[in-house]
């Protein structure tokens, strides 16, 4: 297991996904040998990349999944435009229809928090290219309000600062416990990340509706829910409440936060890959 999420293991290779909307950065992990179980396209959340899926992706391969973490439009390494129509909510999910093309066959769909509103934005507007959808640390709807002060504040500062005066000032307040290597590549990151991506996003996820009832009533898919006991950015309340009304497979893991991918990557994987296990092939 590598010791942070940018040290990929020597089965984890980029892979430039071309689909009919554009190309987009991933990586993928496939098993070598062994029977294939399925395809699993994972979406990550607001100012964060696919990379943050990594430590999961020995465990899923290991189990007999091919998996592919995507950077969406504008963040990271895949590349968009200064246009803010290409970022909005709709746009991203036709990209995400796009992708589950590509790989081909019913994927399952994984969003981690901002992942989750898109991943269900995609299956909502059409869920006959998955085999289920989980929603890792994504909530009901606009993010709770302490992160809706912090989310305020930076959209002000993206509109007076350059990105790398933004990279410090956010550095300065919330100082991150990670290593200098690390740092480096998470700034990396920040300023690859086009601003019109982090404007729009930003403002949506402000305004995300609860949009449950209209997932809930995709009877046929298969939803999981999971998310960590120490969540900051929704309640647990609220995720356990959608959890219910969707009638969702629910996982809860102790001693993790917003980030169970990264800070309990063996639990998250083993609550993943039963869930899909239980859920018939085709």
């Amino acid at each position: 297991m590598p010791d942070s999420p940018f040290s990929r293991p020597r089965h984890v290779r980029p892979l430039r996904l071309t689909t009919r909307r554009g190309d987009f950065a991933a990586l993928r992990a496939a098993p070598a040998h062994g029977p294939h179980r399925g395809t699993v396209l994972l979406l990550p959340g607001y100012t964060g990349g696919k990379e943050e899926f990594v430590p999961l992706l020995p465990h899923l391969v290991a189990a007999g999944y091919q998996a592919v973490a995507v950077d969406a439009r504008g963040q990271n390494e895949t590349a968009g435009p200064d246009d803010e129509a290409a970022y909005r909510q709709d746009a991203l999910a036709m990209d995400v229809l796009a992708q589950a093309e590509t790989l081909g066959g019913p994927v399952h769909l994984l969003g981690h928090s901002m992942g989750g509103h898109l991943a269900r934005a995609a299956v909502l507007a059409d869920p006959r290219p998955f085999a289920s959808l989980t929603l890792l640390s994504s909530g009901p709807a606009q993010v709770g309000e302490e992160r809706q002060l912090q989310l305020k504040l930076l959209l002000q500062a993206l509109e007076t600062l350059t990105m790398a005066q933004v990279w410090d000032m956010m550095r300065e307040s919330r100082p991150a416990p990670v290593s200098p290597e690390e740092a480096r590549h998470l700034r990396a990151r920040w300023l690859r990340t086009h601003v019109s991506h982090l404007r729009v996003v930003g403002r949506q996820l402000l305004a995300e509706p609860d949009r449950t009832p209209e997932l809930a009533a995709l009877t046929q898919l298969p939803k999981h829910v999971v998310y960590g006991d120490a969540d900051d950015t929704w309640t647990t309340w609220q995720l356990e409440d959608m959890a219910a009304r969707l009638e969702a497979h629910r996982t809860i893991l102790a001693g993790a936060g917003h980030s169970p991918n990264l800070q309990r990557p063996a639990e998250t994987a083993t609550s993943l890959i039963g869930f899909w296990s239980g859920i018939p092939r085709g």
